[in-house]
């Protein structure tokens, strides 16, 4: 088995293959120019960034490539599923919480944001985004400017390791979001440690599945202080406002990364209670929520993907 580590999208990015050829390691060093060309088109931190010239043109129709369309179409997916939870229409709202620069760029400026913490409230929404879907064209309505986020490293994950399929099974990790392919032969299933929001370094548990998506949201890492309050990455659409939830961090399984993505992120901001009660309806997720106050809730499909033997680290109680 090979493996690489990069850094691309704000996050430390891991690879997989399971061979042992040269061909199959040849093939892994590409992964780095992928995520970087994908960053080209995805980044709102990149001035000349695809994504960045379409937020410039407001009321303009304007032709997109192949990545960007794809993943406007995951995006747009994902506030339909999450009933407008997650939306990439949040980018008013991250830059008004201090949110404006990459993350490494925020943490060395920590203590040094001086922006207000308010809001431009247009009354555009993601229904005033006329698509042209035969010619692949994008208007954005005047006042509506569009973050991917988490669903564009979830979407180039993906990406990634469905090409690395082709060669050999494989498993992507972007900033600790998995995208998983199906192992053969005697080691059928990839094992994923779920980190202890309270001590990094150690595990809660441990999964194993085939193939899908795992994903993780939390307010335990990307967080920062501005005029004197914490603020965290993730948008609560509904306040407009960094989230404020009793879940520390959600993690779900699901067929792909994209969904599981999603899926962890609405739970985060639905909070314990209300997110459980969401991720029960869908029977193709399982999820574990680490709270605030450290009890750990499972949903009931949940036992079943734990490794036995972790099992001892975990104290359920019911919410």
């Amino acid at each position: 088995m090979y493996k690489i580590r990069f850094h691309a999208m704000g996050s430390e990015v891991e690879a997989l293959i399971d061979s042992e050829s040269e061909q199959a390691r040849s093939l892994l060093e590409q992964v780095p120019a992928w995520f970087e060309e994908w960053e080209q088109h995805l980044s709102r931190f990149r001035w000349d960034s695809e994504l960045s010239q379409l937020n410039r043109s407001q009321g303009e129709a304007v032709s997109v490539s192949p990545v960007l369309w794809d993943v406007l179409q995951v995006a747009l997916e994902a506030a339909e599923d999450s009933r407008g939870l997650v939306t990439p229409a949040v980018l008013d709202a991250l830059e008004a919480a201090g949110y404006d620069r990459s993350f490494e760029l925020l943490e060395n400026s920590a203590g040094m944001l001086g922006a207000h913490f308010s809001f431009i409230n247009s009354a555009a929404s993601l229904d005033d985004i006329a698509v042209d879907t035969d010619k692949h064209k994008v208007l954005l309505p005047e006042g509506l400017r569009l973050d991917f986020g988490g669903s564009a490293k979830g979407w180039a994950a993906h990406q990634a390791a469905q090409r690395l399929a082709e060669y050999a099974p494989a498993l992507v990790s972007a900033g600790g979001d998995i995208a998983l392919t199906p192992r053969s032969g005697p080691a059928q299933s990839w094992q994923i440690g779920i980190k202890d929001p309270f001590n990094l370094e150690a595990e809660i548990a441990r999964i194993s599945l085939r193939e899908g998506g795992v994903a993780t949201s939390g307010t335990d890492h990307r967080h920062w202080e501005q005029d004197g309050e914490w603020r965290t990455h993730i948008i609560d659409p509904r306040s407009n406002a960094p989230v404020e939830s009793d879940v520390l961090s959600a993690t779900v399984i699901a067929p792909n990364l994209m969904e599981a993505e999603m899926a962890a992120k609405t739970c985060l901001i639905l909070g314990s209670e209300q997110g459980m009660q969401w991720l029960r309806q869908r029977s193709g997720n399982a999820g574990l929520f680490v709270l605030q106050n450290g009890i750990i809730a499972l949903s009931n499909n949940m036992e079943s993907y734990l490794v036995k033997e972790y099992e001892r680290n975990i104290l359920v109680e019911p919410i």
